[in-house]
């Protein structure tokens, strides 16, 4: 009888089997669909292409120079699609401002307030958490190496400037309760105080925040009413505790 072979790895053999493994890991790798857009430079000509147009194309779009695959969501960027203006295109801007025709589909953010610069760095986060990143745009945001922009710094910082002054407002107001405040379409507007009276009060940061000056109600008590800048709803009695709007 032939005794049976033992056949005995040898170490030379076992670093081949992993670099045949790594190859074909690679190789696999490069078949995905996106593969091809990972770490990309476009042009805004060449973003242009994936506007939803073409069915043999996905759908990609920009927003602060980082572009992203949006093919997922085909029904909504897609041609014909309520969300189409944004794709093939980086329209920061419409995302908050709502102009989605001519001027208004730019990247351009200026004149924009800090709250307003936030929302967009936050919609940039959801598409990040939601979609497929595959690229960067080159131009305002992103250089020809791919490298951030002093613009996108820019943004950046007055988005973080502009989230500080809104959690400090917010900070501040907690001292002073807001008042409660209902509408309907047959009798309107109402605010009410359970603890004190309605007074419309500025907002002090909220030129910084917003770039416009706006009120809010909040209820003070009597002892309190001798205060600067308290202003009286329009048609309510001093110390009312409810005061249509």
């Amino acid at each position: 009888m032939i005794p049976a072979r033992r056949f005995l790895l040898s170490p030379f053999f076992g670093v081949t089997l992993i670099v045949v493994l790594v190859a074909l890991y690679f190789r696999s790798s490069l078949k995905s669909p996106h593969h091809q857009y990972q770490k990309k430079l476009f042009s805004a000509e060449e973003l242009a292409l994936y506007n939803g147009t073409n069915e043999t194309l996905p759908i990609l779009l920009g927003i602060l120079g980082s572009v992203f695959d949006v093919t997922k969501g085909k029904s909504h960027y897609g041609s014909g699609g309520g969300y189409n203006h944004f794709a093939g295109r980086d329209a920061s801007r419409a995302f908050v401002s709502g102009n989605f025709t001519g001027d208004g589909l730019t990247d351009s953010l200026k004149g924009l307030s800090s709250s307003e610069v936030k929302s967009i760095v936050d919609w940039r986060g959801f598409y990040s958490r939601t979609y497929i990143p595959v690229g960067k745009l080159v131009g305002r945001y992103y250089d020809s190496q791919g490298n951030p922009t002093k613009h996108l710094k820019g943004v950046e910082a007055k988005a973080s400037r502009g989230e500080q002054l809104m959690e400090k407002q917010k900070t501040e107001e907690a001292k002073q309760p807001s008042c409660n405040s209902r509408w309907s379409q047959d009798e309107g507007g109402e605010v009410w105080c359970d603890v004190g009276v309605p007074r419309l009060v500025q907002r002090p940061m909220e030129i910084a925040i917003t770039g416009s000056m706006r009120k809010r109600c909040a209820c003070f008590e009597e002892d309190q009413l001798n205060q600067s800048g308290l202003e009286i709803y329009k048609d309510c009695e001093p110390l009312a505790k409810k005061c249509k709007v």
